[in-house]
């Protein structure tokens, strides 16, 4: 058996299965072989049974423990978003988009989760030091209320930026 091997120099050789090891270009070698992984057993509302086509099928899917805080997430959001803001789904999560996407949101087993962009979340980190955060995501535990007013500044503020943007 040959299997084709590209060398880090990028040389084009054959391994080869040979007396009982395998060797490439003449010296014994060894190839490994990846595994799969295990697929996440994380509790988000976009996994299931494939990608949710629209936010009805995404709130269907929703954990019941985030489905308070994620319809009160959703409605901060709506309530600071531009009317002729549409929702959408958009990497498998609800978000709202004019034009482009402006903030994305979704809920998950324990949390709920808002992105607004790094650069957003850069702008806010002392109001964000009670919450975890990521380069782009805002982590509200369901156990814990929910701050609609910093939502709503957050989302404003990402639309503000977007509208910054367009004006160049």
């Amino acid at each position: 058996m040959k299997i084709p091997i590209i060398s880090a120099a990028t040389h084009f050789k054959m391994a080869t299965w040979q007396y009982g090891e395998w060797t490439w270009g003449g010296r014994a070698c060894s190839i490994a072989v990846m595994k799969k992984a295990a697929s996440s057993r994380r509790g988000s509302a976009a996994k299931g049974k494939g990608a949710p086509k629209n936010v009805e099928e995404y709130l269907a899917s929703v954990p019941k423990p985030a489905l308070s805080t994620f319809t009160r997430l959703r409605a901060a959001v709506q309530s600071a978003v531009p009317a002729e803001a549409t929702e959408v789904i958009s990497y498998g999560i609800p978000a709202f988009k004019r034009k482009r996407v402006l903030v994305w949101f979704a809920a998950f087993s324990n949390h709920c989760s808002l992105f607004p962009t790094a650069a957003v979340i850069e702008y806010f980190k002392n109001e964000l030091k009670a919450f975890s955060t990521s380069k782009g995501t805002i982590h509200f535990p369901t156990d814990k209320p929910l701050p609609t007013s910093l939502i709503k500044k957050i989302v404003k503020a990402r639309v503000a930026l977007d509208q910054a943007k367009k004006s160049r």
